[in-house]
């Protein structure tokens, strides 16, 4: 039997306006594009690969990913964060949660 192996990167997924503004459920960041040299990347380094590999946004109804990123809480391995120094390793799952019903 034949193991996949996943290359090392973070897993994000995206719900409601944060879906909608990137035009995808799910996107697999290369750790080298967060932090070449090192073990460990922040939050808000992944912020800034999203904001930069969704500069527009997918629906003409939402803004864009930038924007909605401002008002999102994360999930890291289902911890809620909104801490931009927050660190990340290779291999976690973030979550991208907009504000639910308003709210």
């Amino acid at each position: 039997m034949t193991e996949t192996v996943m290359p090392a990167g973070v897993l994000v997924r995206f719900f409601a306006a944060a879906q909608a503004s990137a035009g995808r459920e799910q996107e697999l960041i290369a750790w080298e594009q967060l932090s070449p040299t090192a073990a460990v990347a922040t939050l808000g380094a992944l912020q800034r690969v999203l904001q930069e590999r969704f500069p527009v946004s997918a629906s003409e109804h939402t803004p864009d990913l930038a924007s909605v990123l401002t008002h999102c809480s994360f999930l890291i391995n289902g911890r809620s964060t909104k801490d931009p120094a927050q660190t990340i390793t290779p291999g976690v799952q973030v979550d991208v949660l907009p504000p639910f019903a308003g709210g």
